[in-house]
């Protein structure tokens, strides 16, 4: 783990803060959404619910998520997920991808339900560093270019998105 104190301060604790956050969304709400969020290099975090993206295609979830590292210039950003291995195995999941990083932080916690499928647990999450190539997502700082119309259809969707999008400084 001594790499991992190296790693971007940011993405340290975005790994600690999401940590947190899904284990109140988790254990609190009781849900556990697909979330993305950044922190570009100002400071700012940004952080959204991904199924309250318009796009039936990952692909375009992608494309869109990219081209939000791009404009909001991202030092670091993660994404996260319930993964379903059995009906009584499953995890959240998240990963924590940095900038100037090959590597990215790969988190995961065993949740535990009860029988009404409540989420009555967390375990906590462990840390693994990951090649950040190995991660299905682990792209989104390679710079794309998009089309006119494309970069005009994503920034009226950020701005249409802007009540739902959590933003805060992390006061650097």
């Amino acid at each position: 783990m001594s790499h991992l104190t190296a790693m971007h301060l940011f993405s340290e604790n975005l790994a600690v803060e999401i940590s947190t956050y899904y284990r109140n969304l988790a254990l609190g709400h009781g849900v556990v959404p697909k979330v993305f969020t950044l922190v570009n290099s100002e400071g700012d975090q940004y952080l959204f619910f991904i199924d309250d993206l318009p796009f039936e295609k990952e692909e375009e979830k992608n494309q869109f998520l990219a081209y939000i590292v791009q404009e909001h210039d991202a030092v670091s950003y993660a994404r996260g997920t319930l993964v379903i291995v059995e009906k009584n195995q499953q995890y959240i999941e998240f990963a924590v991808v940095d900038k100037d990083d090959a590597d990215a932080i790969v988190c995961s916690a065993e949740l535990t339900r009860d029988m009404d499928d409540k989420p009555i647990g967390l375990g906590e999450f462990e840390k693994t560093l990951v090649k950040k190539g190995s991660i299905i997502f682990g792209h989104l700082f390679e710079p794309i270019q998009f089309s006119e119309e494309k970069t005009e259809d994503f920034q009226s969707l950020w701005i249409e998105m802007k009540a739902k999008i959590l933003h805060r400084s992390m006061g650097l």
